[in-house]
């Protein structure tokens, strides 16, 4: 930016050599010993670097907003780890067995094959290798949580996190989130989730907002539950 304000700032001066120009023409001067430039080829030039300077900035912009945006559809996708165990955890004992935990995986976005009962499934014994080495027929929720932080989650702190989140999803921080953008951020199954799950986000008026949903009621009352 420093660097395009530099170049923009030199156009006084190429405004000077253009009212040279003009002058030398008036005169009848037309070739210049003294340099091979014109005053219309260095014109072009300028307008071709000022080009530059503001494709390179939108360039940058774009890298930095898809670098912010990964991080914040990360910290949704790592708290929905979370979310989705609870569902799944019916009883509310805090672990799952091995037909729920492959329902969560599914839902997460994990692509298991369907395998008829009694078949060798080796994808889901590998991961069970690691998140169930004992085969005690269950996942608890700590062993969850450590699979999944080793598959590039990890813990969430606060509801408060979260709704930055989602915040910086929704279009000017918006305290709702549409349809659209869960669908454009997420997998599908965890937009299909949050949509399920969210509340419709009514205005100061109490009027319903179409395809608009309460990010923030949802994740403060999970985390209050």
């Amino acid at each position: 930016q420093r660097k395009h304000q530099e170049i923009r700032a030199m156009r006084s001066q190429l405004k000077k050599i253009e009212d040279l120009g003009a002058a030398m023409e008036e005169a009848l001067i037309l070739d210049n010993k003294y340099t091979e430039h014109s005053t219309v080829g260095l014109a072009q030039q300028w307008d071709q670097l000022d080009q530059l300077g503001m494709r390179m900035q939108h360039n940058l912009e774009q890298q930095i907003q898809a670098r912010f945006q990964y991080s914040t559809t990360g910290t949704l996708k790592r708290w929905l780890c979370f979310y989705v165990f609870r569902h799944f955890d019916k009883d509310k004992s805090g672990r799952l067995n091995h037909q729920e935990f492959k329902s969560c995986l599914r839902s997460l976005g994990y692509d298991l094959p369907m395998v008829e009962e009694g078949e060798p499934d080796p994808e889901f014994e590998s991961i069970l290798d690691t998140v169930d080495p004992n085969r005690d027929g269950h996942v608890s929720l700590q062993e969850y949580m450590a699979f999944m932080i080793s598959r590039e989650t990890e813990n969430v702190k606060s509801s408060e996190e979260i709704e930055s989140a989602f915040r910086a999803l929704s279009s000017e921080g918006k305290p709702y989130v549409t349809k659209e953008e869960l669908y454009q951020n997420l997998t599908r199954e965890q937009a299909d989730y949050c949509i399920s799950h969210m509340k419709p986000y009514m205005d100061g008026k109490g009027r319903e907002l179409p395809s608009a949903y309460d990010y923030i009621e949802f994740t403060r009352s999970l985390f209050v539950n």
